[in-house]
């Protein structure tokens, strides 16, 4: 769970998750067993997370701050910023924010996270707007999903998941991601 990003949402988009998981139906399951944690854990764990300091969305006329709330809520750098061991969690090596190389094992094969600064070799650099919208818009229909490429099956992002984001909110992300630093990072995949 991404706890430390979300610890800075805007109060109201809280109270709107919190509304919409309340509107969902209850699903019956099998009582789940008390968790125990073994020591140190167990104590460790009241340190964390810690308490919330809530952010203010920023109006959407305000692109990039609009854009940067929109890349911190979706938690792209998790993915998209390589660590020192290789995996999602993990301390991000300085200067590779948003860089990829994240490893991700997809049955038998390796995937890496792409790099989606805004350097034109081995990130997202060469994008138009456009194509950026239309990368996540084509994931709308499940359907279509299905039908995709054995590399798009095999990809680790959540492309359906963020299809249904407004198109102002994926130009925003677009728009941030162009006012970050480039980063030459050649990925496995690229």
């Amino acid at each position: 769970m991404p706890w430390p990003h979300f610890s800075k949402i805007d109060r109201e988009d809280l109270y709107a998750i919190i509304a919409y998981l309340r509107s969902l139906p209850a699903i019956k399951t099998n009582p789940y067993p008390k968790p125990k944690l073994d020591f140190p854990t167990n104590i460790f764990v009241h340190t964390m997370p810690t308490r919330a300091i809530f952010g203010k969305l920023p109006d959407n006329s305000d692109t990039a701050k609009y854009g940067e709330y929109l890349t911190l809520m979706a938690d792209c750098d998790l993915c998209h910023s390589r660590k020192e061991n290789g995996k999602m969690f993990g301390k991000i090596i300085p200067g590779l924010n948003f860089a990829g190389g994240v490893e991700f094992q997809m049955g038998n094969k390796k995937i890496y996270s792409a790099n989606i600064t805004p350097e034109k070799q081995t990130g997202i650099g060469a994008w138009t707007r456009e194509a950026f919208v239309e990368r996540f818009k084509s994931f709308t229909d499940s359907a279509r999903l299905k039908n995709k490429s054995s590399k798009n099956e095999a990809s680790p992002m959540p492309w359906y998941d963020y299809s249904g984001m407004s198109e102002t909110d994926l130009k925003a992300i677009y728009f941030y991601l162009r006012t970050i630093k480039p980063v030459y990072n050649k990925t496995f995949n690229n």
